[in-house]
């Protein structure tokens, strides 16, 4: 039996070929491709700057660390979203603070941040969950307010849109984080990228992704005449992309309103078949707000809830690959092991009524009545 994931790459011979060409090329790994694959990020979302890494939690690591997250320092964001999030704080010796989040959208909910703040906060870190934008306009006001950094992890949101203008933009943060793994708009197999209109973060994403160390004379503490010299001048890691990453993602960057369209397309099926029935809710857009859907998730309705593991069973027997997004970050036994009392919140609530079904570009007409179909069958049946 063919299961439908919930999320799949599209990888067309556009793709296969500029991958070929960097493979014959004479580089591999740091080269052109890498700059110019930043450009396109940048150009696309609006910013001076963009950075490309290996993953996304690398670029999240990064962009903590550009912003100077030390041991002592807290973040606040969101217990729905991957670990990662605040893993790399962790990494930093920082301590993540989670916070509520909104039942009907999975957001970190912003009437709870203010309450969370505290002499040792420096940064908070909304999750645009599913690609469906945070209030930024809201989470700047609160961070100009306590003189807090922002970064959005927009690791679901390429090709969303806040106020008429593209997530990533950084107008209402200091950085913007996004993910290529391969079940997000556009893959590099592993990859990540953070956009700023910040220079001094861009260069310090720069140190930081190659060791620490720099070879530009400007930079130097040290001037030197050889050629070959360079500084270590911070306690770096090795998260650089490859060229040969690069030109999967400048293939796919080109095609991402046409991925994203699809996407919306696929939601707009799901949202006309499942309008006001009894079993569950999805999401609304706001005014202002567009969703790049990365995921589609059904909330089922607090009567239903205890039925999931029923309803997910099910679903995957007959071939309808759902996941669920996410367990709470501090319900992990790592977690709980450092301290975290598990999530009683509506954070928890929304993970206990949350399956993400299909949607992704290539999801074909059959397959999208298929998930409607046997999910509107299964659903009456338990």
């Amino acid at each position: 039996m063919k299961i439908i994931p919930y999320g799949h790459q599209w990888i067309q011979k556009d793709d296969a070929k500029a991958v070929l060409h960097t493979l014959t090329s004479n580089f591999l790994t740091q080269g052109p491709k890498i700059e110019e694959f930043e450009n396109a990020i940048s150009s696309y979302v609006g910013t001076k700057y963009a950075v490309v890494f290996n993953s996304g939690t690398a670029a999240l690591h990064s962009a903590y660390f550009a912003l100077g997250l030390t041991q002592g320092d807290e973040l606040i964001s969101s217990p729905i979203t991957f670990v990662a999030t605040s893993n790399a704080g962790l990494y930093l010796g920082a301590k993540p603070v989670f916070v509520d989040v909104e039942s009907n959208t999975g957001n970190i909910d912003i009437s709870s941040i203010e309450k969370a703040i505290s002499k040792r906060t420096k940064l908070i870190v909304p999750v645009h969950f599913g690609g469906y934008p945070v209030d930024m306009e809201s989470i700047k006001k609160i961070a100009g307010k306590y003189k807090l950094h922002v970064v959005e992890d927009a690791s679901h949101a390429l090709g969303a849109t806040y106020e008429n203008q593209k997530v990533g933009n950084c107008n209402y943060s200091d950085m913007t984080v996004f993910s290529f793994h391969p079940v997000k708009h556009i893959t590099t197999g592993e990859g990540g990228a953070v956009t700023t209109n910040h220079f001094e973060y861009y260069k310090r994403m720069c140190l930081f992704r190659s060791h620490g160390i720099t070879k530009n004379k400007n930079d130097l503490k040290r001037q030197k005449d050889e050629d070959w010299y360079y500084e270590m001048h911070a306690l770096g890691y090795n998260y650089r992309l490859t060229d040969i990453q690069a030109s999967l993602g400048i293939s796919q960057l080109k095609k991402i309103d046409v991925f994203v369209k699809k996407r919306r397309l696929i939601a707009k099926e799901y949202d006309r078949a499942f309008k006001r029935n009894p079993f569950f809710d999805v999401l609304e857009e706001k005014e202002g707000r567009v969703s790049s859907y990365h995921l589609y998730p059904i909330l089922l309705k607090d009567r239903w809830k205890n039925k999931r593991q029923k309803i997910f069973t099910l679903l995957r027997k007959k071939g309808i690959g759902v996941q669920v997004h996410y367990i709470p970050v501090p319900s992990q036994p790592y977690y709980q092991s450092i301290g975290y009392k598990k999530d009683a919140s509506k954070g928890k609530n929304f993970y206990d009524r949350e399956i993400s079904i299909p949607i992704y570009p290539s999801l074909k007409k059959s397959e999208i009545s298929k998930v409607i179909s046997t999910l509107k069958t299964i659903i009456k049946k338990v």
